[in-house]
């Protein structure tokens, strides 16, 4: 593994004073996935925390509040790295925090690796000897991309779950049937979990996932699907064969996911893109549980969602607080929820008062935001494709660019301190008539300020009350 030389420098001063340094967790797991390591973790064995603490601080400033931990954290040539002596854990309680935790230099090198989540996760590596130390198979999973429990002291933590949830989404892993059984096992224990938590994983799964649709199988497969019902609705839930081939609304859902990571708006979007897309694409469908019905369509009956997406937006906002997301998140995801179906019935042709409308309509998120939901809508129906679709889809971008408004709405050019210029005190008036222009300039009745100005005018003119 190819390591900083300020940390090589210190691991090889740890082994001067008698320490056997190494790097565990996800530094090695991403490094044998052929992946960048980052965010290094040592842990030091053959010594005491007085000892490696003397070791280190020739090394730059050492931050010691761990020490009840074992952890020491020294900053290296303008990083921050955490070493740590062998920690033995001992449940005390429920819940992700109802552990004890402390430093026992007595452990072995398995024991300490045996309190990891799993087997992918419990390989370490000795950086001096350029050595992997394996000690629970987690090479062979990881060569299968399979997520295989440590030890049966997995159950003592419900997060582990959600892990499992998010490692197999970002890495296209699948989870060992007695894991399965495991984590189904602890199903019930849920709401154990800190809602800050249960976010931390549910973001990483949003901003970090390579085929997104694999988590929502470790859900299912685990049971832990009954603990967010707007996702478990969609199992099951039948759609038209001839306009879904590739099955019910779950597994559509799963498609669409995996179709949005595949798109340049997600790959080169920024964490903040990415988590709004995700989720705008995981709640697009929600309403259709309440909606799908069977109705004549072309002669017979069809499996049909009349109005789903309006009916998914409440379900969007009730959805995501309950992962923990931020309530701002709502405000992005729900317009995009509401009005993602117009590349179905929308018009061969967008007028720019159209555009302009829906950009307002989808705000603070974006048309470019809007279209990437669309795309992944309609590439989530393999191997249907739709050339009427794609070309509705391509106007609308054509539209959309043309007026400047792929990537923001429209922004009001008639303000208040138009009004005040021309000698109207500000009150109670002021909102209609700015309501009034910004409704006109959204119809193309003037598209600058000199042009807000002469409208303004007209308009005092029609209301001298004012």
């Amino acid at each position: 593994m190819k390591l900083p030389p300020p940390l090589q420098a210190a691991l090889t001063a740890l082994r001067s004073a008698g320490g056997r340094p190494r790097l565990v967790g996800g530094s090695v797991r991403d490094w044998l996935l052929g992946l960048e390591a980052k965010d290094f973790d040592i842990e030091v064995y053959g010594m005491d925390y007085e000892a490696m603490g003397r070791a280190l601080a020739a090394f730059g400033p050492t931050d010691v509040v761990g020490r009840s931990f074992g952890v020491v954290k020294v900053r290296i040539a303008g990083a921050e790295y955490d070493f740590s002596l062998p920690r033995r854990e001992s449940k005390t309680g429920a819940g992700h925090r109802g552990f004890v935790v402390a430093p026992d230099s007595t452990l072995t090198e398995a024991e300490a690796a045996a309190r990891r989540d799993f087997t992918v996760n419990a390989i370490a590596y000795d950086p001096l000897e350029d050595r992997i130390l394996d000690f629970h198979h987690g090479v062979a999973d990881l060569k299968k991309k399979i997520l295989r429990h440590t030890s049966p002291a997995f159950t003592e933590d419900p997060l582990r779950v959600l892990r499992a949830f998010q490692f197999a989404a970002r890495f296209e892993f699948t989870l060992a049937p007695e894991t399965a059984v495991l984590c189904h096992s602890i199903r019930d224990t849920n709401a154990e979990l800190p809602v800050e938590r249960v976010w931390g994983e549910w973001e990483k799964w949003a901003v970090k996932s390579a085929k997104p649709s694999l988590g929502l199988t470790i859900l299912k497969q685990t049971g832990w699907l009954q603990h967010y019902p707007e996702i478990a609705a969609l199992d099951g839930l039948p759609q038209e064969p001839e306009w879904h081939p590739e099955g019910d609304v779950f597994v559509h859902t799963g498609h669409c996911l995996d179709a949005l990571v595949r798109l340049d708006s997600w790959r080169k979007g920024t964490p903040a893109t990415r988590r709004m897309l995700s989720l705008a694409v995981l709640a697009h469908d929600f309403g259709k549980a309440g909606t799908t019905k069977q109705a004549e369509r072309r002669g017979r009956l069809r499996w049909t969602s009349p109005e789903h997406e309006a009916a998914g937006g409440p379900l969007a906002e009730t959805f995501l607080p309950r992962i923990g997301a931020p309530l701002d998140l709502i405000t992005f995801v729900r317009p995009l929820v509401v009005n993602h179906l117009l590349h179905h019935d929308g018009p061969a042709e967008y007028r720019d008062t159209t555009v302009r409308r829906l950009a307002r309509k989808v705000a603070p998120a974006t048309l470019d935001d809007l279209m990437a939901v669309m795309w992944s809508d309609h590439l989530g129906r393999p191997p249907l494709v739709s050339a009427e679709t794609e070309k509705r889809l391509g106007f609308l971008r054509q539209a959309a660019q043309k007026l400047a408004l792929e990537h923001a709405a429209p922004k009001p050019i008639v303000l208040g301190r138009h009004l005040i210029a021309l000698g109207r005190k500000p009150g109670p008036d002021f909102g209609p008539a700015l309501d009034a222009a910004f409704e006109s300039q959204l119809d193309g009745a003037f598209a600058d300020e000199p042009g807000g100005l002469e409208w303004l005018k007209n308009y005092l003119r029609a209301h001298p009350s004012l």
